[in-house]
C-alpha cells in the first residue's frame, strides 16, 4: 500500500513562477503533481472535491517553501470549474498550466455496468476534462500561452489490449486522447500546447482493491515487464517535463508510462 510520506520529491524541470491548476490533487497522483511542481517552482491551485483535503496539500506546499491555494471544485460543475480558473488569474493573474488529473475508476462487468454507473464515469473523466480544458484556454489564449495536459490511462483503446471489467472507464480514457488531439490542433496557432498522460498501475488509494488482493497483485504485476507497480512521483516528473519550455515542440503527443506493460 502506498506510503506517501516516503515519497521523494525530486526537481528536475523549472516551473519558477508558472501558475498551474491541478484537479483530483487532494490525493494520489494529484497531489504528487502539486508537491513536485510546486518543488519545480510553480504557484499551484491544489482543487479537488473536498477543500479540506485540498488545504492539508496546500499546507504541505508551503511548508516546503512552495506557494498554493487551495480550491473545492467539482469538475462537472461548470459553474465550480470557473470558479477554480479564476482563482487562479485572481491570485496570480494568469493560468500557464492546466493539469487535468481528477477521474474515477470502477471496476465492474461489461454487463452490470448501470446507466448511472456509465453516466457517473463519463461526467467526471471525460465532461470534466473538457468543461477544465475550455475554462483555462479561453484565458491563456489571452496571452497567447499555456499548456493543458491530460491524464489518460494505458486503457485507452486502440493499443490491442482490452481490460476487462473496465468498459466505462476505457470509453473515458481513449476519449480523453481524442479529445486532446483535436484541441492540441486547434489551440496551437494561440501557442497553447496540449498532450495526454497514459499511466500504467500506479501505487495510489484508486488501486488498493487490486493491492489488497494477492492473487490478483501477481496477476498484474506478472503482466509487467519491470515487475513492480509505478510510483506517483514518476508520473509527476513526466507531467513536469510536459509543463516545462524543455517540451516545447510537443503537442498532440500521449505519453505511455507503464513499465513496460503495453511492451508486451
Amino acid at each position: 500500500m502506498l506510503n506517501e510520506s516516503k515519497i521523494h520529491f525530486a526537481s528536475k524541470f523549472n516551473l519558477k513562477d508558472k501558475v498551474v491548476v491541478i484537479t483530483g490533487a487532494r490525493r494520489g497522483m494529484g497531489k504528487s503533481h502539486a508537491l513536485l511542481l510546486a518543488k519545480a517552482g510553480a504557484k499551484v491551485v491544489v482543487s479537488d472535491i473536498s477543500e479540506e483535503e485540498c488545504q492539508a496539500v496546500v499546507e504541505e506546499i508551503e511548508k516546503a517553501g512552495g506557494e498554493a491555494v487551495a480550491v473545492k471544485c467539482d469538475v462537472t460543475k461548470k459553474e465550480e470549474v470557473e470558479k477554480m480558473i479564476q482563482t487562479a488569474v485572481k491570485q496570480w493573474g494568469r493560468i500557464d498550466v492546466l493539469v487535468n488529473n481528477a477521474g474515477i475508476l470502477q471496476f465492474k462487468p461489461f454487463l452490470e455496468i448501470t446507466e448511472e454507473d456509465w453516466q457517473k464515469v463519463l461526467d467526471v473523466n471525460l465532461k470534466g476534462y473538457f468543461l477544465c480544458a475550455q475554462a483555462a484556454a479561453k484565458e491563456m489564449v489571452k496571452r497567447k500561452k499555456g499548456v493543458i495536459i491530460n491524464i489518460a490511462s494505458i486503457a485507452m483503446g486502440q493499443v490491442g489490449v482490452g481490460f476487462q471489467t473496465l468498459a466505462h472507464y476505457a470509453a473515458s480514457k481513449g476519449g480523453i486522447i481524442a479529445f486532446t488531439e483535436t484541441i492540441a490542433a486547434e489551440l496551437a496557432p494561440f501557442n497553447i500546447r496540449v498532450n495526454a498522460v497514459a499511466p500504467g498501475a500506479i501505487e495510489t488509494p484508486m488501486v488498493q482493491d487490486i493491492q489488497s488482493n494477492p492473487k490478483t497483485m501477481e496477476a498484474t504485476l506478472a503482466r509487467i515487464p519491470m515487475k513492480r507497480m509505478g510510483r506517483p512521483e514518476e508520473v509527476s516528473n513526466l507531467v513536469a517535463f510536459l509543463a516545462s519550455d524543455d517540451s516545447s515542440y510537443m503537442t498532440g503527443s500521449t505519453v505511455v508510462i507503464d513499465g513496460g506493460y503495453l511492451s508486451i
